[in-house]
């Protein structure tokens, strides 16, 4: 593998001579120029042609030239870029052409230009030359010296290559140079003896017609810059290399011994996205151990600790990772790399909201502060550095903090417009992701359901193919869940089934989704009531173990729920306390708070309890009200409304529901919308009974009134029921109206119900 110089860049530098040759016209000049500086820049991941300008096929050049005139009447720029390789055809004519014809393409140097006048030589002004700073002159100077420091096995190598790269063009070659016919590989071989020619191509060149390309093909800077690219493609979106690449890529690598040590940090990363700890480690130690024997010093050391301590996190080695870390943070400290230091200490705050048990050591030695103190330092350092992207993410940490607290709605904004601004003045990319899917979070919390969907589906059509696939696997899941809470399940999963499988090669991702998806499935089976796929389900997403605290706990709600539905009171209480246990004062959200205050209120209710379920109803709801968690604040208004139910206060229930059902359905939760309906029917009807009681024949009519306003309360909260797939509701709601039909002297419709109420037991899941 040589260190520059492949079969494009010579074709490269014979495009550049019949440029120079004055053969290219005004009218083609501008395109021939864009076609020789697209191939002479760093690659952009954004081009979508960044193969045919970086690494070009026979063919993609002959595209570029072949409709542009030239100079020469009846031949184009590419008959004469085709006569210029063609007549490169032995290696002494390579050799002649790097050597003789490339340094007179630039212009001379003022030694040269003193060293001509003292010999009496005229200074050339008819012929073109390159300014030796500029694009072309530069390249055309780095591709002189290359070869000049060539080994002859290197440029044989070279020749071979470019003997392989051109030959397609051989036929169309000759039809044009009828004349100057040759050998198709070169002029030595004799071209009226093709059998003995052929054996001795073969013998010389080896089989050059195959497909295969060889090792001439591509240098040691392609396979740096190639490196590169799949380096940076694999931190932006955080997939894995793909198979093909990985194919070309360790052809490239054992074909020479003096690979790019940027393959070992490729390998690294691509084992850790694997979930292959091993190989990772060793990967990772392998490429800092070259790199910081090569540089000489230990610019690199710290950094080398921050991946470490990355992946001992992810690999749950929890003591080695913030034991790295902080070997990180010393090491930046004493060099003064603030870089660094503040990505150290950003990653050492989000390590400790998700990890807190793990992290008292270092919160005891007073290293971060707290929460707000971290956020402060990080806002600030990340300004003086001009750290964009992560100043972007300490806002959009700050705000998350800020909803988790229950602080001031006006302040959460704030962060997020400040973090907003960044992304656009910045013209930050990264951050979006996140941004969308906290900004969701937001819209959801104060039962904005419609904005956070239109969040999520901004995202979809606009961003999603250029993001990290771990934020479009966590806001494909949100959108899939805001469905699910339409009842629009068959949408939901259709969208999680649909995310390409090359988006989750990765393992974490592959993870991730595999959770998610079982959630989904997990909602819809308590929902149905089959009690012998939710075992299954709970079973598989247990194991699973995400480290996903808002996940863990979200799982924990769905299994209370489902407790709950089965009657096991004494059990569901158990894991109330256990889910309260779990949270920490580092991972505190009001959002589960209210949450479990609502869950154990409601298992206080059913077991007979209610005055102490009462105070945490409304425990729950002063809570949700001071911190503006509206959708908190109407299932607490539901929780309240029960406990009072159970208290026989029907009027003070009916009023409550009444005044928040509104609000309920802007915030287009089905299961929360049935829910009030029923506790609207219940207290209808409670009303009527009371009413019943007193004999009055007002009160008998105002008490039919009740009646009718519950039988169309039902039939909402049957269609509710309905839209959720929540047989066990519906079956509740036919029940019910088949009481109020058979109390209301309609024997009829009462059977019908009965009849439906069977009918809908039948469906239910088998019984356990």
């Amino acid at each position: 593998m040589t260190r520059y110089l492949t079969p494009w860049r010579t074709c490269l530098l014979c495009l550049i001579k019949v440029y120079t040759d004055g053969l290219v016209p005004n009218s083609s000049a501008v395109d021939v120029l864009s076609f020789l500086t697209a191939g002479l820049f760093p690659l952009d991941p954004a081009d979508k042609q960044w193969e045919k300008h970086y690494l070009p096929r026979i063919t993609d050049i002959e595209e570029a030239l072949s409709g542009l005139e030239s100079s020469v009447p009846g031949r184009s720029v590419w008959d004469l870029f085709l006569k210029k390789i063609w007549s490169l055809n032995s290696l002494d004519a390579l050799e002649v052409f790097y050597i003789d014809e490339i340094p007179p393409l630039l212009t001379k140097t003022r030694e040269q230009l003193i060293a001509d006048r003292d010999n009496g030589l005229a200074p050339e002004n008819e012929r073109m030359r390159l300014s030796r700073s500029s694009p072309l002159g530069a390249f055309v100077r780095r591709a002189y010296l290359e070869y000049a420091r060539l080994q002859f096995h290197d440029s044989v190598m070279l020749w071979s290559a470019f003997v392989k790269y051109r030959l397609p063009t051989y036929h169309m070659w000759t039809r044009r140079n009828a004349a100057d016919k040759q050998a198709p590989i070169d002029i030595n071989l004799p071209l009226d003896e093709a059998q003995f020619s052929a054996h001795l191509a073969h013998v010389v060149y080896g089989n050059i017609e195959n497909g295969e390309e060889d090792e001439g093909s591509v240098s040691v800077k392609d396979a740096d810059r190639l490196i590169e690219f799949q380096v940076a493609e694999l931190q932006r979106h955080g997939g894995r290399v793909p198979e093909e690449m990985r194919r070309h890529l360790k052809r490239i690598m054992t074909s020479d011994s003096n690979a790019p040590t940027m393959i070992y940090y490729l390998e690294y990363l691509d084992a850790w996205r694997a979930g292959d700890y091993t190989s990772a480690f060793d990967n990772l130690h392998r490429y800092f151990d070259y790199t910081m024997h090569s540089n000489a010093d230990r610019s690199a050391y710290q950094f080398a600790l921050l991946n470490l301590a990355i992946i001992q996190a992810d690999f749950e080695c929890f003591d080695e990772a913030i034991s790295a870390v902080q070997e990180a943070v010393a090491i930046a400290r004493e060099s003064h790399d603030m870089n660094c230091l503040n990505f150290c200490m950003s990653w050492l705050y989000h390590f400790g909201k998700a990890f807190p048990e793990h992290m008292r050591e270092v919160q005891n030695s007073g290293m971060l502060g707290n929460e707000k103190e971290g956020l402060a330092f990080l806002k600030a350092k990340s300004k003086e550095t001009e750290m964009w992207s992560l100043m972007s993410m300490t806002f959009l940490s700050e705000a998350k903090l800020e909803m988790q607290q229950g602080e001031s709605l006006a302040a959460i904004v704030e962060s997020f417009v400040r973090a907003s601004h960044i992304n656009i003045t910045k013209a930050l990319t990264n951050p979006t992701g996140p941004y969308m899917l906290l900004r969701s979070a937001m819209y959801a919390r104060i039962g904005a359901t419609h904005l956070a969907w239109l969040d999520t589906e901004t995202f979809n059509e606009c961003y999603k193919e250029s993001r990290p696939y771990e934020d479009f696997v966590k806001l494909t899941y949100r959108n899939c869940q805001i469905l699910a809470l339409k009842g629009n399940w068959k949408e939901a999963i259709a969208r999680m089934s649909r995310v390409e499988p090359d988006k989750l090669r990765a393992f974490k991702y592959n993870n991730s989704w595999t959770y998610y998806s079982g959630l989904l499935q997990l909602r819809r089976q308590i929902n149905r009531d089959n009690r012998v796929a939710v075992e299954h389900i709970l079973a598989q997403l247990q194991a699973i173990q995400s480290l996903d605290l808002d996940m863990r706990l979200l799982l924990a709600f769905y299994t209370i729920e489902y407790t709950l539905r089965q009657g096991d009171t004494s059990r569901a209480l158990r894991m109330v306390e256990q889910a309260a246990d779990s949270i920490q004062p580092e991972n505190f959200d009001v959002h589960s708070q209210i949450k479990l205050l609502c869950l154990k209120a409601r298992i206080l209710e059913k077991t007979g309890h209610p005055q102490r379920g009462f105070s945490l109803a409304m425990r729950a709801a002063s809570i949700a009200y001071r911190s503006k968690v509206l959708f908190d604040l109407w299932e607490a208004i539901c929780t309240l409304a029960a406990v009072l139910l159970s208290l026989r206060e029907f009027e003070a229930t009916a009023e409550l529901i009444e005044s928040i059902v509104p609000q309920i359905l802007e915030a287009e939760d089905s299961a929360l919308t049935a829910r009030a309906y029923s506790l609207l029917v219940d207290a209808n009807m409670g009303t009527a009974g009371e009413l019943w009681s007193q004999g009055r024949q007002e009160s008998t009519m105002a008490a039919k009134e009740y009646v009718n306003r519950a039988l169309g309360y039902i039939e909402s909260a049957y269609d509710a029921f309905e839209e959720i797939e929540d047989i066990l509701g519906q079956t509740e709601m036919m029940a019910k109206k088949a009481t109020v039909m058979h109390l209301t002297g309609d024997p009829v419709l009462a059977n019908d119900y009965a009849a439906k109420y069977l009918d809908l037991r039948k469906r239910r899941g088998p019984e356990i």
